[in-house]
């Protein structure tokens, strides 16, 4: 079900009634001070989203939820928030994720056929998760590394002047049945 399709009543409570998540999931007290240093501004939403990711990893609706009551803002404003940036993830990612920058520098070099590629022999498409949760398939608008284009990153790697040769044994190192 869609977060938008049971948009909930946001209860008006003061900040320190909503300080423990019923869950008692330690990451929650993490979000709680972020939103307690931002003295609970609705215009921190980016910022408190940004804790929560890399807290949780991805943005689920219970954490979705748990900020706009934080802040006191609609549910409807923040997931507007976090699936209008592309950063922001609803799902979670794999074990492994592969980024290709699609900039302007590295889709002339051939970042398309780099993405193609991906999306062809993985059967994935950008944004998705392997199955097996072993790799997720990701785009960035610029990486920064238009010297090198095209790019890709690897768990964090930057590899610059890649292929779509050289891009799927990257991938195929990290998918189980590569020692075969």
């Amino acid at each position: 079900m869609s977060p938008l399709s049971s948009t909930p009543t946001i209860d008006r409570q003061p900040p320190s009634a909503i300080n423990e998540h019923p869950s008692g999931d330690k990451r929650f007290k993490v979000l709680d001070i972020t939103m307690k240093r931002n003295q609970y501004r609705s215009d921190a939403l980016i910022e408190v989203l940004h804790k929560a990711q890399e807290a949780f990893g991805y943005l689920e609706e219970d954490v979705l939820y748990y900020i706009a009551r934080g802040l006191k803002l609609p549910l409807s404003r923040v997931y507007g928030v976090a699936t209008f940036y592309h950063l922001f993830s609803l799902k979670p990612s794999g074990a492994h994720s592969c980024v290709v920058c699609l900039g302007t520098a590295c889709y002339v070099k051939g970042a398309g056929e780099l993405l193609a590629a991906l999306e062809r022999e993985m059967g994935l498409k950008e944004g998705e998760t392997t199955p097996d949760g072993q790799v997720s398939l990701v785009t960035a608008r610029c990486i920064g590394a238009c010297g090198i284009a095209p790019a890709a990153v690897f768990d964090g790697r930057v590899a610059g002047k890649q292929t779509p040769e050289s891009v799927l044994a990257a991938i195929k190192e990290w998918l189980p049945d590569a020692a075969s």
